[in-house]
């Protein structure tokens, strides 16, 4: 009931402002539970890669670029959360400005560029909000060493939490495998699943990546290297809404080749079709309710080439219960929010799990 006027108050500020603003007014304040705080019955949950999720209703990766606001964020409802996107050593991103609203569209445009912490950082916040036995933060992972994912080694967070991986601005794509190895290294024993992030077009060069000859040899050497660490979690592959049919079966071919168990649809896209707003024009990534025919066209096309064969998440464009609901009827195993949350606000999480 008060969002809108929270909302009409941050949208007076710089939106990068808003958006650290906002963050630690949740992680300070615990307004999340004392404005929108759902905690899922039987009914929500569900069984995905081996991970019991409390509801399907995810926060994508970008808000919590370093894992500092777990407890805050979960206290809104989501079934599980996606850090990141981390880089193996910390980066300031490209120089601002660089994320915009388009009020009049309901979308944001970003080129963020990975601004981050790194690796080791984020280590320390996860082990930070890790739950000790008795409930408490600050647990160690009592089940090392198990393999893959299973619902007896998740009860780490208040829920459940994922880690978007990518490379650094200056390591060369030859190299790349080498950055998303090193970080599947480090962060497996804190996270309940990875996703490997080669979409985002705010790095150069990163979305060729999702070529399948320079897919492929990045996944096969992630599987390799996964095969011998103690804590084995589940990757998922985080792709384009702006591949061709041709490029995105290409992906997919090189995710099934190599053994990944899901996939993450879709990033921002670059297209501009349609916009109103007198931001249009900034180069970067477009997210929020501009992306949702797209993001559903290609859901659409990703389910129908994996025949049930891999889990997909559903991201871009979901802006209400409405657009949630309809992406799980399409056959998406869970979905994920962002945008949406700056214009409907922390109540929207609550909303949608209702919905359901």
């Amino acid at each position: 009931m008060i969002y809108p006027l929270a909302r009409a108050a941050l949208f007076r500020l710089d939106p990068e402002l808003a958006h650290d603003l906002s963050l630690k007014s949740l992680r300070a304040f615990r307004l999340a539970a004392g404005l929108a705080a759902c905690r899922s019955g039987p009914d929500e949950s569900r069984t995905v890669m081996g991970l019991e999720f409390p509801n399907p209703v995810g926060l994508a990766a970008g808000m919590d670029k370093n894992g500092e606001y777990i407890d805050a964020l979960a206290a809104l409802g989501f079934g599980f959360l996606e850090v990141g996107t981390v880089t193996p050593r910390p980066q300031p991103g490209n120089p601002r400005p660089r994320l915009f609203r388009l009020v009049e569209d309901q979308g944001v445009i970003n080129r963020m560029g990975f601004p981050g912490k790194g690796a080791d950082y984020a280590a320390r916040s996860l082990r930070a909000a890790q739950r000790r036995p008795d409930g408490g933060p600050g647990a160690s992972d009592p089940h090392a060493g198990e393999g893959l994912a299973s619902p007896a080694s998740q009860a780490r967070y208040d829920t459940l939490v994922g880690v978007n991986l990518g490379k650094n601005k200056d390591t060369p794509l030859e190299s790349a495998a080498e950055d998303y190895v090193s970080l599947m290294s480090a962060l497996s024993p804190l996270a309940d699943y990875l996703a490997v992030n080669v979409s985002s077009p705010n790095t150069v060069g990163l979305r060729r990546l999702q070529g399948r000859e320079m897919l492929e040899s990045l996944l096969g050497q992630m599987a390799a290297a996964r095969r011998s660490l103690p804590i084995a979690r589940p990757v998922l592959v985080k792709l384009a809404p702006d591949l061709s049919d041709e490029e995105l079966d290409d992906a997919l071919a090189a995710i099934l080749a190599t053994g990944m168990d899901g996939i993450i649809v879709t990033n921002t896209t670059l297209e501009r079709a349609g916009l109103r707003s007198p931001d249009r024009e900034e180069t970067g990534g477009l997210s929020g309710a501009p992306l949702r025919v797209r993001s559903e066209a290609v859901l659409a096309r990703v389910l129908k080439q994996l025949g049930g064969r891999l889990p997909v998440v559903s991201a871009g464009g979901i802006m209400g219960p409405e657009d949630a609901k309809r992406r799980l009827e399409m056959g998406a195993a869970l979905v994920q929010v962002y945008t949406g949350l700056v214009y409907a606000g922390p109540g929207l999480v609550k909303e949608i799990v209702r919905e359901l």
